[in-house]
């Protein structure tokens, strides 16, 4: 077994029928997604189960956002107000931080920006062993 996770896209339309986009951009989007998330034996995200559930919702966030791009909305940000007359939108971002406004954008990368909340903590160990100082 390696220690990565093969993109299947077959099994992605199986699990996400919604989602519009060519294998290649399918594809292409897999190879984005492991920029984000290490896809190596080296990830902090040992099971390759959970490793391609995590995978997997990035893909769908990357194809949600082209879809968006390609219908003509390019607006970042969730609708707080909106008009009719003249046409006027207000978007905010509500009290989200700079690290995950962009994944909240989409349902999943919303739900991968919950998944991950475990991988971003920080864990502090105490110990009585001396740290060596070369002086």
């Amino acid at each position: 077994m390696s220690g990565v996770v093969e993109f299947n896209v077959n099994k992605f339309r199986d699990i996400y029928p919604s989602l519009k986009a060519t294998d290649a951009q399918l594809s292409m989007y897999f190879v984005e997604a492991t920029m984000l998330l290490n896809n190596t034996e080296q990830s902090c995200v040992k099971s390759l189960a959970e490793r391609e559930v995590l995978l997997f919702l990035l893909v769908a966030h990357f194809a949600v956002l082209q879809q968006r791009i390609d219908a003509g909305n390019e607006a970042v940000g969730r609708v707080t107000s909106a008009s009719e007359g003249s046409v006027s939108v207000s978007l905010d971002n509500g009290q989200a931080t700079l690290s995950d406004k962009w994944y909240q954008q989409t349902p999943y990368g919303a739900k991968y920006w919950a998944l991950t909340a475990k991988y971003r903590s920080f864990l502090y160990v105490v110990t009585n062993i001396a740290m060596p100082v070369r002086r």
